[in-house]
């Protein structure tokens, strides 16, 4: 796929429209940056964009992803079928780096939780220790388990929650 031909492509819509990048950004929900890096040719939009843009220059998304507008019928089946086997092809990993980058994200966002709440179990087993106490041992052991498992759910549930949503989804 030559993601420069459709950068130009997708620049030549937006402008035949009197847009500018920040103006299509709004309509998109998307920065001007980011329209930027599509008609530029370093990024390409993601599949429900590419079905928004589609939508919204009144294109088929087989036309964007020829980067040029096609007039024949026969010629159509041909490029859908070379875009489609294209994309497939480049597309095996998205939803693993997708997947992989928010579970980033909610560890970042969450650090200090996380932190805290290892500190207070590794506590517990240390004045267990000390003590003599095997309950509280055996306490913070079962604390920092279970903290383990909700953790893991709630970050589990947070990558779902967006890892396949539609982003132009209100």
């Amino acid at each position: 796929m030559d993601m420069i031909k459709i950068g130009k492509f997708l620049c030549a819509l937006r402008k035949e429209q009197n847009l500018t990048q920040e103006q299509l950004g709004e309509k998109l929900g998307v920065s001007n940056k980011t329209i930027s890096r599509w008609e530029n040719g370093n990024y390409m939009p993601p599949v429900e964009m590419l079905l928004e843009l589609s939508k919204f220059y009144n294109i088929s998304i087989n036309e964007i992803l020829n980067g040029e507008r096609i007039t024949k019928q026969e010629d159509f089946k041909q490029v859908a079928e070379k875009n489609l086997k294209e994309v497939l092809s480049q597309s095996a990993f998205t939803t693993q780096e997708r997947k992989d980058y928010l579970v980033s994200k909610w560890k970042k966002d969450n650090l200090f939780y996380l932190v805290l709440n290892f500190v207070l179990a590794f506590l517990i087993i240390i004045l267990g220790c000390i003590f003599q106490k095997n309950i509280l041992i055996v306490l913070g052991i079962i604390y920092l388990l279970v903290f383990k498992i909700v953790s893991y759910n709630k970050m589990m549930i947070y990558v779902e929650q967006r890892a396949f949503k539609n982003p132009m989804e209100k």
